[in-house]
């Protein structure tokens, strides 16, 4: 083989690499397709886009620049994400796949089902293959219209992403009726007191931090409640000792000035400014991810991010496992003891290194996503016309499912053996 044809084959093999270990952008993706550029502005307002992102199987239904218009101009934001989550379903669907739809229909599990606000089938959607070659889809709630159908393929990375253009939007009942509270009518202190946080409620109340996070209400907030078992853990200092400038500064420290739910949160690679920032590196928080945990560091200790209390543009209030202590006000966390110096004559039994802080336990992960439900009675007959096909498939086999890691895998195995020949020639 040809040193050019080796080189051609090294590039391409890398630039597989790179699709694998980056995934999918949805708005990246969104952007070669100007008549969804409302759609797309929309995920990144929502913060959407960061969900999506997170997930290794997705399918997104699009609607174009006149549907989506119509429908954000008489709706908040705040319902609006509501009503594209409904359009984001956690499988992987292309137009072969609608068409082979077993019993003709099937009910599937959406991202608006797991934000815990959707009782009973509310976050499903219903897709039927209805005679004459037609896609209907609606809301999965019984006695519910099939209102929309499968217009069109946009895109698709099997089995990674789908992009189908559906004709208007799935409305489920009551999900534009729902009260959509505005930012600066949040009651703070009432959703943390219901959530089991009624300590840090009062801190806030008491030192007037309150106040620091309601001004902050209509430009973005995300805060991170301990629970009141958070504040009776074994290590937790004795926050009374605290001057009242400090306390306000550990107050301040467990809000961001900037909405982040948990998708943002998840992707999110640099350290997160608080309101207690009050200079580069100053009070900031760190985050890792495992599956859909999210821990936060704060250089003393850790803290799984537990429960959403509320999310609604632009405010998203989590509870959190332990007191976020910041290392500007508490110190680093202690380093293990350096192991004992190798001796050839007897010593005494060398001293065991301390334990980890209480505030460095590992994160545990949270519960899964509910199943779907059993497939109900179909609304229209099946078809029996012949599956469709996408002109925009990277692949004609709708068959199974690889996933990013296995895929990963297998590509740097290729890789690793072209580099081998390279060399190797």
């Amino acid at each position: 083989m040809g040193a050019f044809h080796r080189l051609n084959l090294l590039h391409f093999t890398l630039s597989l690499v790179v699709i694998a270990v980056n995934g999918h952008n949805i708005t990246a993706i969104l952007e070669g397709f100007p008549d969804y550029s409302v759609y797309n502005s929309f995920l990144t307002q929502t913060k959407l886009a960061d969900e999506i992102n997170t997930r290794e199987t997705i399918t997104c239904l699009v609607l174009n620049n006149g549907a989506m218009s119509a429908l954000t101009s008489k709706h908040p934001l705040s319902v609006v994400k509501n009503i594209l989550s409904l359009h984001v379903l956690l499988d992987y669907y292309d137009p072969q796949k609608l068409h082979k739809i077993s019993d003709g229909t099937t009910l599937t599990t959406t991202l608006y089902q797991t934000t815990g606000n959707a009782p009973g089938n509310l976050g499903f959607v219903n897709i039927t293959d209805l005679q004459g070659g037609k896609v209907g889809l609606g809301s999965a709630i019984p006695g519910s219209k099939l209102d929309s159908s499968y217009t069109k393929s946009v895109k698709q990375i099997p089995y990674n992403i789908s992009i189908l253009e559906i004709s208007a939007p799935i409305i489920a009942p009551g999900i534009l009726t729902a009260p959509a509270p505005s930012s600066s009518g949040v009651n703070i202190t009432g959703l943390l007191e219901k959530a089991g946080c009624k300590t840090f409620a009062s801190l806030l109340t008491s030192s007037g931090v309150l106040k620091t996070y309601e001004s902050a209400l209509d430009k973005g907030l995300t805060v991170f409640a301990p629970s009141d078992e958070a504040f009776k853990a074994e290590g937790v200092p004795d926050l009374s000792k605290l001057t009242n400038a400090e306390q306000v500064s550990l107050l301040e420290y467990h809000a961001s000035p900037d909405y982040k739910p948990k998708g943002t949160l998840k992707t999110t690679k640099d350290p997160i400014s608080t309101l207690a920032t009050n200079g580069a590196g100053k009070y900031d928080l760190t985050v890792t991810t495992a599956g859909d945990s999210v821990t936060l560091h704060t250089g003393v200790g850790q803290s799984r991010v537990a429960e959403a209390v509320f999310d609604s543009p632009p405010v998203a209030i989590f509870t959190v496992d332990n007191v976020l202590l910041p290392s500007e006000l508490f110190g680093k966390s202690p380093s293990p003891a350096p192991a004992p110096e190798p001796v050839s004559s007897p010593s005494p039994t060398p001293s065991l290194s301390p334990s980890p802080s209480p505030m460095s336990e590992a994160p545990s992960p949270l519960a899964a996503s509910p199943p779907a439900p059993s497939t109900g009675i179909p609304v229209g007959s099946p078809a029996d016309s012949p599956a469709g096909s996408s002109e925009n498939s990277t692949s004609d086999n709708a068959a199974g499912h690889v996933s990013a890691p296995l895929l990963g895998t297998i590509i740097l195995t290729v890789f690793a053996t072209v580099v081998s020949s390279v060399i190797l020639s």
